[in-house]
């Protein structure tokens, strides 16, 4: 699995503290003036990080995004879904925020002849029924009622463009070198009718109603300018379902999430967004790179596997996520000690072991933000479950994070047995909207 830090996750990135997102949202009381406890601990996070350090300093307040804060909309009784993540900021929503109990991605292609007008308006028809929607409120066109009498649920719409885009709507001369393809790496099995597409989408929110109509609602507005390619949904743990917050685990139980980068660190910022200069344009300063892989976990030979076996796979425990040879009661966040040795001298660590292979020190540095979920679609043809990861790594340059891990990975990494990559994509997440603008407006009429 694709992970850059020395840990077990695969995936969940949850703005970079997967303990918090239960306590940020709508299972708190509401306090006052009608605010949700989500709205107080972001407007405190826009001045615990302020100072936090040169590499983090304005990037990021604790709910996300930069200096804003998350409002209900109209009074508040506390519930789940009266939370909200504003839309607008320097940054799209939905890249540091805590990953939502329900996601939906797809990605759509451009109709013959739309070019750059067509994809304009389209991102401003976009634009619009996203404000609306992530606020709690009614989408002028299209809404199908399927979320009236729900709150907005931490609802996020996240937009990025993929390589093939550039050339259809005649912006060839803009395309971020940082697009360019992957490599393909040993074991990959991609379909390319399940991944990649001109304009891809993230929709997040705590109820997969509100997920779903959102996607509906943008499908609709594309009617005649972009066609759905693919779609895929997944789903997360639901905040409040623990007794208290804790990282959630993946389809092959391990705690999932565990040192991702986290906005209170030094160098966050450098990690997970571009920044003008070098070969970066100026319309992505401020956005990021999705790296996109569906990847099916073996999960009928995992579980034949023996704890104590699955745990050297990881190099984890299995019960509190704690590394191998960290004493009892360690816990997920103890440091990696990858010289630790058990009592017969051997690495308590494997050599394959995947927080091993995935260190930074064995890669360079490489890092990214991980915000995946799990999905489970049923049975295949031959009995087995298909079901594992939509993994999604945010970075602010993909052949410096996700392409020397997952290179290193392929390679080297004991979990690969037990994993298929099956469908991916590749893609330039636009900074977020100006006042008053649209998604994209930067790229379009910058």
């Amino acid at each position: 699995m694709t992970s850059e830090r020395p840990a077990a996750e695969h995936g969940s990135a949850e703005r970079g503290s997967a303990e918090r997102g239960s306590a940020e949202r709508g299972s708190a009381s509401a306090g006052p003036a009608g605010f949700t406890r989500r709205a107080l601990l972001g407007t405190a996070g826009a001045g615990l990080l302020a100072g936090a350090g040169a590499g983090v300093a304005g990037a990021v307040a604790l709910d996300g995004r930069s200096g804003g804060t998350a409002v209900a909309p109209g009074p508040s009784d506390g519930t789940l879904g009266a939370a909200r993540v504003p839309f607008r900021g320097e940054h799209q929503a939905g890249i540091t925020d805590p990953a939502q109990a329900r996601v939906q991605l797809a990605a759509f292609d451009l109709a013959e002849g739309v070019g750059r007008e067509g994809l304009r308006t389209l991102l401003q028809r976009w634009t619009k029924a996203a404000e609306r929607l992530t606020a709690g409120e009614p989408a002028e066109e299209f809404d199908n009622q399927v979320a009236l009498d729900a709150g907005p649920c931490s609802l996020t719409l996240t937009v990025g463009f993929g390589a093939t885009l550039f050339d259809r709507a005649g912006l060839t001369d803009r395309r971020p070198p940082g697009l360019e393809p992957l490599p393909a790496f040993p074991g990959d099995a991609l379909d390319p009718a399940r991944g990649d597409g001109d304009l891809f989408v993230q929709i997040g929110a705590d109820d997969a109603l509100v997920a779903v109509h959102a996607l509906r609602v943008l499908q609709r507005l594309a009617a005649g300018t972009a066609a759905l390619r693919w779609q895929s949904a997944g789903f997360a743990r639901t905040p409040g379902a623990a007794a208290r917050p804790v990282t959630g685990r993946n389809l092959m139980g391990q705690i999932d999430g565990t040192n991702n980068p986290r906005p209170d660190e030094e160098g966050f910022a450098a990690t997970v967004f571009c920044a003008a200069g070098g070969d970066q344009p100026g319309w992505l300063a401020g956005g990021s790179y999705l790296v996109y892989r569906r990847i099916r976990m073996l999960l009928d030979h995992w579980e034949a596997l023996p704890v104590d076996r699955q745990e050297r796979v990881i190099g984890r425990r299995k019960s509190d996520g704690a590394p191998l040879g960290a004493p009892a009661g360690a816990g997920e966040r103890s440091p990696v000690d990858l010289a630790a040795q058990g009592p017969d001298g051997t690495l308590a660590i494997p050599a394959d072991a995947h927080i091993r292979v995935a260190a930074p020190a064995a890669n360079g540095g490489a890092a990214m933000l991980r915000r995946g979920f799990s999905y489970h679609d049923g049975l295949l043809p031959d009995g087995s479950p298909d079901a594992g990861l939509l993994f999604l790594a945010f970075q602010a340059d993909p052949r410096k994070g996700f392409t020397p891990v997952q290179r290193k990975l392929s390679r080297g990494d004991g979990l690969s047995r037990f994993l298929r990559h099956e469908a991916g994509g590749l893609y330039a997440v636009p900074p977020g909207a100006p006042p008053g603008g649209y998604l994209g407006q930067q790229l379009l009429e910058g």
